[in-house]
């Protein structure tokens, strides 16, 4: 077989803009690994490129930042035909055709290899959203055993993620959603406070836990990260990672406004370097345990794409969203 369907996108627009068609298979060079892709988990940022707000990606594009699957190819000898393997960012979906697809090409110095067997879905939700919550939780956070830790957008994919891998690693975990029917959700994620947010949500934090907390995560944006600033105590630190607020910078900012006394404010975009250093076999053993829940919204199939996109534009998933092919 020398073709596989791919969703191809090339025109911004709304999720129909998403084709899936039939393609080509790349052809590996020395470097690079020729992966039959299984599974890949849907992100924010695919949505912020179909809808023309990533000016540096060029179309057509196979979209995609990750994927999981079995190597088919590697003609350096990295990985061996029939690994179980994953790769995430390093420019894929966005410099090459990424992982909407039956088989991708990534370089090999951004694939890990997995010998823990779980399933397609739960494996095609993890190697992103994991390699966020860790790098934001202990690279920007600097997250210790003991600390207090606010998440702000706690229903997220990343959100839940992060709040179970802090909770593992013996932190207190709080976290924020606009929604009261979401707190069980959380809470199986190792989520101890629960706080609804309006909008605003210091002055209920501060009334719980008058000192503030050591570290915040703020997922939603730069809509919320002033309220979110207030939160911290002296000597907290807050990490913006997160933008599903979908605005992308601050008007008129004064830092000496802006950023309370005492507190650090730092982000979180991570890299291929990051993902590799990311331990997805330690996290995929936890999983299997069961020590390490991972929220899954809703799964589908590379023929619904444009559903899938649709249901992450439109915040119904509850979870993350998984596409099998």
């Amino acid at each position: 077989m020398s073709t596989m369907k791919a969703a191809v996108i090339y025109e911004a627009g709304g999720p129909e803009v998403l084709k899936v068609e039939t393609r080509p298979i790349p052809k590996p060079e020395k470097g690079q690994v020729l992966i039959r892709v299984k599974a890949f988990g849907l992100n924010r940022s695919e949505l912020f490129t179909r809808q023309g707000f990533s000016p540096n990606v060029k179309f057509p594009r196979v979209l995609g930042i990750e994927a999981v699957g079995l190597v088919e190819e590697a003609p350096g000898n990295e990985f061996q035909k029939g690994e179980m393997v994953a790769t995430a960012m390093g420019g894929i979906g966005r410099m090459f055709d990424g992982g909407y697809a039956e088989y991708t090409c990534p370089p090999a110095t951004q694939v890990q290899a997995i010998k823990t067997k779980i399933p397609w879905e739960t494996f095609g939700a993890i190697p992103e959203m994991l390699q966020t919550a860790y790098g934001s939780l202990f690279r920007s956070l600097l997250l210790k055993k003991g600390d207090h830790l606010l998440i702000r957008g706690g229903t997220t994919s990343v959100g839940l993620a992060a709040a179970a891998i802090a909770k593992n690693h013996g932190a207190q975990v709080s976290a924020t959603s606009r929604r009261a029917d979401r707190a069980d959700m959380m809470h199986a994620s190792g989520v101890d406070h629960v706080f609804i947010d309006k909008g605003e949500i210091a002055a209920d934090v501060r009334k719980k836990f008058p000192e503030g907390v050591d570290k915040v995560l703020e997922l939603v944006g730069v809509t919320t990260l002033g309220d979110s600033m207030k939160v911290a105590k002296d000597g907290g630190i807050v990490c913006m990672t997160g933008m599903v607020g979908n605005k992308w910078s601050l008007e008129n900012f004064s830092p000496m406004d802006f950023i309370p006394t005492a507190v650090g404010l730092t982000t979180y975009a991570g890299d291929s370097n990051d993902f590799v250093n990311t331990p997805l076999e330690e996290m995929a053993q936890q999983i299997k345990a069961g020590t390490l829940h991972i929220q899954i919204g809703k799964v589908f199939h590379l023929d619904d794409i444009v559903e899938a996109h649709r249901t992450m534009e439109e915040n119904k998933a509850g979870g993350k969203i998984v596409v099998l092919t």
